[in-house]
């Protein structure tokens, strides 16, 4: 982990001047630890255990929805609130929940079934809901920049040929590419324009929700 605790510290040491590297670096060893996690590389092989991972997983769908609706409410331009509003439409109610009812039904499981889910998958959620509620545009930004960017890092490390099955390839499909690539660029390019002009103490606030969402991904692949 970088031991500059402020972003104005890292700038000044010769750091990175993008204030979403700052964060990444600054939430290390977790984000190496989800990027290059076991569970990760299993599912580039087609060798994960899905079932359980994507029952979870699914229980973060309704809050990773309402986050995004509340990036739209939050976001201080019209040019901002566009791409997070067509990925809310195109992505996540089109393709991912597509994906979802699919794979869970080739796994056995049924969507609409009651879940218990798991301590991590509880505080993530907690997460999102914080986020939500706090109506910080920045703090928002920075949860859901953790879990697509994480994603990318994982999924843009398959290579060909991908795994047949579709409940494996998909979920990389959908996690990797040129739009997806775009999306967290977007998401990054958001944090570096507003970052730099936030107090100290907004910047750390951003830095702890940025930390968190990384320990808690990490966590869920331990889980899963």
């Amino acid at each position: 982990m970088t031991s500059f605790t402020s972003y104005a510290d890292w700038c000044a040491a010769g750091g990175h001047t993008r204030f979403s590297e700052w964060l990444r670096a600054s939430s290390e060893p977790d984000w190496t630890a989800v990027v290059t996690h076991p569970f990760a590389a299993a599912i580039l092989r087609g060798e994960a255990d899905m079932r359980r991972y994507l029952v979870q997983d699914f229980q973060f769908v309704d809050a990773f929805t309402a986050l995004l609706g509340a990036a739209v409410a939050a976001a201080d331009t019209f040019e901002a609130r566009v791409p997070v509003a067509r990925f809310l439409g195109l992505t996540v109610a089109d393709a991912e929940r597509g994906y979802f009812h699919r794979a869970l039904a080739a796994l056995g499981e049924d969507p609409a079934s009651p879940v218990t889910p798991e301590p991590v998958t509880v505080e993530f959620r907690a997460l999102m809901d914080e986020a939500r509620h706090g109506q910080s545009y920045a703090r928002i930004i920075a949860v859901l920049c953790v879990a697509e960017w994480t994603y990318l890092g994982w999924a843009e490390r398959a290579v060909d040929p991908l795994p047949e099955d579709f409940v494996y390839r998909e979920w990389i499909d959908l996690h990797s590419g040129p739009a997806f690539e775009g999306w967290v660029g977007f998401l990054r390019g958001e944090l570096d324009r507003i970052g730099p002009a936030l107090s100290e103490a907004e910047q750390g606030g951003v830095l702890d929700v940025f930390r968190r969402a990384t320990d808690l991904e990490r966590r869920f692949f331990d889980m899963a």
